[in-house]
């Protein structure tokens, strides 16, 4: 058992700074004020999705649940 929490110990290490790496990399929030001036109707903001701002954000929910998962196992006494 000790080899298995070892390796989700690693895991968890790696899965922590990857987080940190793509919350960094997300741009700030504060350039939503654009939107009260319509600016919000362009390509980029109607598919937010398709765009590497989606994809960090996507990364971000993924490495997000990765790490409450791991965490929580790694919390177990086993």
């Amino acid at each position: 058992m000790s080899v298995l929490r070892i390796i989700l110990t690693i895991i968890f290490i790696i899965d922590c700074i990857a987080l940190s790496a793509i919350v960094l990399m997300q741009e700030g929030k504060q350039q939503g004020l654009g939107t009260i001036g319509g600016q919000a109707d362009t390509y980029w903001g109607k598919n937010k999705s398709r765009s590497m701002e989606g994809a960090l954000v996507r990364g971000t929910k993924i490495l997000a649940v990765g790490y409450i998962v791991i965490a929580v196992i790694l919390n177990l006494n086993f």
